[in-house]
């Protein structure tokens, strides 16, 4: 009994120790897949305040828990599973549904730089009268969580590319970690900006002449902080999406484009000294950019004025 009960806990730390082994190299693969999806979830961050412009203060908080629940059901229930079936059943289809992401990040990414440019805006506009509050605040949750639909397929396609974990279920662990993180980082983020005003609003009414001053540079910091937001999303969209078709073509057995933007990183990096690190990927991140532009714009002139749509999926209410 004494031998049968130590070869029994030994078993059970051998287990534990495994246990312990995947949970670990889950968590790597999670915080190295989660780096990856920066630029997706910085567009998204960037993205998502727009939802509550314009709408009361009292609703901003309840629509922005709404858009969270549907970005939950969106990762968790729908993605998921169909992440780790083509992952088990057609790993091969996965570079494809990168691919299509890539398309669609540059297309996103272009068409903000051409209407910043001065090019035709499409879809509707909150300049347009809200006659049903209700109604437009139900329009504007869905038209979120379509957008984060579309973002949320990117974050996990390039989770999974990025992920090296043998076992099924480790997989699933990973990309339902970095759902979870990702979606209350990008949502608690979001929840933070349209409430800094009001945080300035009530600051401004305080005795404290300190206080009053902070508050009122908090509001006036505001509008320039969703400027800023949006120019970085716009970046980090085309760079992410850029990234993508230059590392995706490359698999694909079309090496021009991988090789030109590496061409650039190595010349930049080996004339540079102690910065060639940061610059060398600054260099290929901007040539990843500007094939994203190139590509996007394309996309654009293709969708709107050859087949005459209009902008992109759920994007319209957000103008």
């Amino acid at each position: 009994m004494p031998g049968g009960l130590v070869a029994l806990l030994d078993d059970v730390a051998v287990i534990a120790k495994a246990t312990a082994a995947s949970v670990d190299d889950i968590t790597v693969a999670a915080s190295r897949a989660g780096a990856k999806t920066a630029g997706v979830v910085i567009d998204d961050a960037a993205v998502t305040p727009s939802y509550v412009t314009g709408l009361s203060p009292a609703r901003e908080l309840p629509i922005i828990w709404n858009i969270t629940k549907g970005s939950f059901k969106n990762k968790l229930l729908i993605l998921l599973p169909g992440a780790i079936l083509l992952s088990e059943f057609l790993p091969q289809a996965i570079i494809f549904f990168l691919m299509m992401g890539g398309l669609y990040l540059s297309y996103e990414g272009a068409e903000k730089v051409l209407e910043k440019l001065g090019g035709e805006k499409h879809g509707e506009t909150l300049e347009d009268p809200i006659k049903d509050p209700v109604e437009f605040e139900k329009q504007r949750v869905a038209g979120a969580i379509r957008t984060d639909l579309i973002l949320s397929a990117e974050i996990m396609a390039i989770t999974l590319n990025e992920i090296d974990l043998d076992q099924w279920w480790t997989r699933a662990l990973a990309l339902a970690l970095v759902a979870i993180i990702v979606t209350i980082a990008v949502y608690g983020t979001v929840a933070l900006i349209v409430k800094l005003d009001d945080i300035g609003l009530h600051l401004a009414e305080k005795r404290s002449q300190f206080a009053q001053r902070f508050g009122r540079g908090l509001v006036a910091f505001v509008p320039k902080l969703l400027t800023a937001l949006s120019f970085i999303g716009t970046i980090a969209m085309l760079w992410v999406g850029g990234g993508i078709l230059v590392h995706g073509t490359h698999e694909l057995g079309l090496h021009g484009l991988y090789d030109a933007a590496h061409g650039l990183e190595y010349a930049v990096t080996s004339t540079t000294g102690a910065l060639g690190g940061v610059l060398g990927w600054a260099t290929y991140a901007a040539a990843s950019a500007v094939v994203a532009l190139v590509v996007g714009a394309v996309i654009v002139f293709v969708l709107h004025k050859v087949f005459k749509m209009g902008h992109g999926p759920g994007e319209a209410e957000a103008h």
